[in-house]
């Protein structure tokens, strides 16, 4: 027989090599892919309760009203129709004017019984930040109108009559509640103010004036909500908000801090647009709250399709000067942050409000408001942190 060369015997050792390194990597996959499969995953949305899925209404009918920075949407419990449901003025985030983003939570709150008003108070991203108050209240007052006079609305109680906005629309429900009395509007039983901001941005013209908070009235339910991974608004007007509404008294309001947790798949953090969620969205394995650049680079591009002067010599912009468009975020489908966190506590905060029932699940440090729900393998969800001494 004749013998193999040097050179053949190599190869036949370098084959048989990268055979035993394929099968290694090939089980190192494997093994990788097992583990993501069996990572404990999230709680899904309790039964019952605040937050929970037992809904009094099948269906959400919602119709637009007008145009520009005064358009506002009205949606309505339908199947079976109330006879009258309580009235909850959602306030959108910077470049909202579409309520997409926040159809999760707005048909979770009509499917409960209320109606929602949802004014959209800029015509873009350039309408100035010191209109929205007066724009928001315009809407908001045409919509009561049209809920007193046309028939075929779902009449409204307007003795109970709460205010819930995330991020420049957290800031703004606050000043709707201090000025409801002097625009004619009815007085706020409830207000909470999700990742509220911004009022302290000085870097650039879109800092949002906040009223004098001590008008609001004292025996208002309040909270203030801010995310521990938010690094665009932080809890910077989460804290004014609390420390200046001076009327309400301690026990009738909290600083609640949502907690993030990496324990399972997918993770939950509580970034800036944790609380947007569309329906019938896939929720991704990566959060947009990790990608801040992303948002620079959209913007970036935004102005340049408008003809705008980009410098790209400009130093990467800081987290917290990030424009928070949540028109641009990426929005899940609602997880365990929504059911337990924000969902849960405005719940139980217009349950408490319009009802006398569920206050221990929005106020009070109690557990039944900390509580977050636990994942797959019973392991608790990292609890809200309630600052007694905020």
């Amino acid at each position: 027989m004749r013998p193999r060369s040097d050179a053949a015997s190599v190869a036949t050792a370098a084959m048989k090599l990268l055979a035993v390194t394929g099968a290694a990597f090939g089980l190192a996959i494997a093994a990788c892919g097992a583990a993501a499969q069996s990572a404990p995953t999230p709680p899904a949305q309790p039964a019952s309760g605040p937050g929970g899925a037992d809904y009094r209404h099948r269906d959400v009918m919602g119709t637009s009203y007008g145009g520009g920075r005064n358009q506002f949407w009205l949606f309505e419990p339908a199947n079976p129709t109330p006879k009258q449901a309580p009235v909850i003025v959602f306030s959108h985030g910077w470049g909202g004017v579409d309520p997409a983003p926040y159809r999760a939570w707005i048909d979770h709150i009509v499917r409960r019984g209320n109606i929602v008003v949802y004014p959209r108070f800029q015509t873009d991203n350039r309408t100035p930040p010191r209109e929205f108050t007066l724009n928001a209240i315009a809407a908001v007052r045409a919509a009561l109108d049209v809920l007193r006079n046309d028939p075929n609305r779902v009449p409204a109680d307007l003795g109970r009559f709460a205010l819930v906005g995330h991020s420049i629309g957290g800031a703004l429900s606050a000043n709707l509640a201090a000025l409801a009395a002097r625009a004619g509007l009815p007085p706020p039983r409830a207000v909470m103010s999700v990742e509220p901001g911004k009022t302290w941005n000085l870097t650039r013209l879109i800092a949002f004036p906040l009223e004098d908070l001590s008008a609001v009235p004292r025996d208002t339910l309040l909270l203030a909500v801010a995310g521990d991974r938010d690094r665009i608004a932080r809890d910077v007007d989460a804290r004014r908000i609390y420390h200046e509404t001076t009327q309400v008294p301690p026990q009738n309001k909290n600083l609640v801090l949502v907690a993030s947790d990496y324990y399972g798949s997918p993770p939950l953090e509580a970034h800036h647009f944790a609380p947007l969620a569309r329906r019938g969205a896939a929720a991704p394995q990566t959060s947009e709250g990790r990608r801040p650049g992303v948002l620079r680079e959209r913007l970036e591009e935004r102005r340049a399709a408008r003809g705008d002067i980009v410098d790209n010599r400009l130093p990467e912009a800081r987290d917290e000067d990030e424009l928070p468009d949540v028109a641009i975020a990426a929005a899940t489908a609602p997880d365990a942050l929504d059911f337990y966190a924000f969902w849960k506590l405005f719940d139980a905060l217009t349950d408490a409000a319009f009802y006398g029932r569920n206050r221990e699940y929005a106020l009070g440090n109690t557990p039944q408001q900390r509580y977050m729900g636990a994942w797959s393998d019973g392991r608790p969800v990292r609890e809200l942190i309630v600052l007694d001494r905020p």
